[in-house]
């Protein structure tokens, strides 16, 4: 049965006489549902149910798709809304994410939009600094040591905790609870940049042949390789390491001086670039435990193999991480 409010919205918006039928859509993590409405000659619209009534303007996907507007960099358009409905009128960008649309690229495709997507990211930080105002939610919130160490906390609890059915001893308890100070501590003391916060293979949509980003909702203030890491060390999509290699040249490329990018610089990067791939594929283990145990929603663990495979391998890759691989290792067999 389709949810009362869409059958108000479309008559307000003055749509129901168009409508051929709706159909729900597969969601995000979010309580949010969506829908897309099939218009006839009109095309087609989403709509995105929240949980109930809404404040539009001060809704921070609002405010927020107005700023990246303003960088500019291709969001859905917002069409029209009902706050008192809890509804958003948004453009359909189809199905087509970049992680679906992979495995029918070509090796050249794939190559060029990865490069746009990585350009993407330095365009917004770029002039996210020229347009940073409190106007704009995302100046106000940050990657602190409390969200980040919130994160890692959320591994212990809805991964190790709810999903293996771990209880470490106190004492294990406590070292790791010593090494996420240690982690939280450095990534909070880096420099800050304007962060999508899940730029992902998912969240960004191919449209008649061009890239658009979506669920930008949660951007904040972070380090510069925050969004990189969400790209290049995604839990849906596999990158060669050549790939990645040459991606974050691209980015260095883009984002630094030519005095800026000689071998102490690449290392430098590589190295903050690896602590931070630690700390978000760690939230994202623990994500995917809250929605398989929490949420009630098993799509997630097929995703969980990947991640384990990047934390192992980013804990090998760096004798400062040996303190933390001896802790995860002796709960979780994949990362020993």
């Amino acid at each position: 049965m389709m949810d009362p409010r869409i059958q108000a919205y479309l008559d307000r918006q003055h749509l129901a006489l168009d409508v051929q039928r709706v159909v729900a859509l597969t969601g995000d993590a979010s309580d949010r549902r969506y829908f897309r409405v099939h218009l006839g000659d009109r095309g087609s619209i989403v709509l995105a149910l929240h949980t109930g009534p809404i404040d539009v303007e001060a809704l921070p996907f609002v405010a927020v798709a107005r700023l990246m507007r303003e960088i500019p960099l291709p969001v859905p358009a917002i069409l029209h809304a009902s706050g008192e409905l809890g509804v958003l009128g948004l453009e359909d960008l189809g199905d087509v994410t970049l992680q679906a649309h992979l495995g029918v690229a070509s090796r050249a495709e794939h190559a060029a939009l990865y490069r746009q997507a990585v350009g993407f990211i330095a365009v917004l930080q770029r002039r996210g600094a020229e347009l940073a105002s409190s106007a704009y939610p995302p100046y106000a919130v940050a990657f602190d040591v409390e969200k980040l160490t919130w994160e890692l906390e959320f591994f212990t609890r809805h991964y190790l905790g709810a999903y293996r059915g771990l209880s470490p001893a106190p004492s294990h308890r406590q070292a790791l609870t010593a090494e996420w100070a240690l982690i939280a501590e450095e990534l909070a003391s880096e420099p800050r940049v304007l962060c999508h916060r899940d730029y992902h293979s998912r969240n960004l949509m191919l449209h008649d042949g061009s890239l658009y980003i979506i669920d930008f909702q949660d951007a904040r203030m972070g380090p510069d390789t925050y969004d990189l890491v969400s790209l290049l060390r995604d839990a849906y999509v596999d990158l060669t390491p050549s790939q990645v290699d040459e991606l974050t040249a691209y980015f260095l490329a883009l984002t630094r001086g030519p005095d800026r990018r000689g071998p102490d610089d690449q290392r430098e990067f590589q190295r903050r670039f690896d602590l931070m791939a630690l700390q978000r594929n760690l939230k994202a283990l623990g994500t995917f435990g809250y929605q398989t145990t929490t949420r009630g929603n098993p799509v997630y663990i097929q995703y969980m193999p990947r991640t384990l495979s990047y934390v192992r391998a980013t804990l090998g890759r760096d004798t400062r991480f040996g303190r933390l691989q001896e802790l995860l290792g002796g709960l979780v067999a994949e990362l020993r």
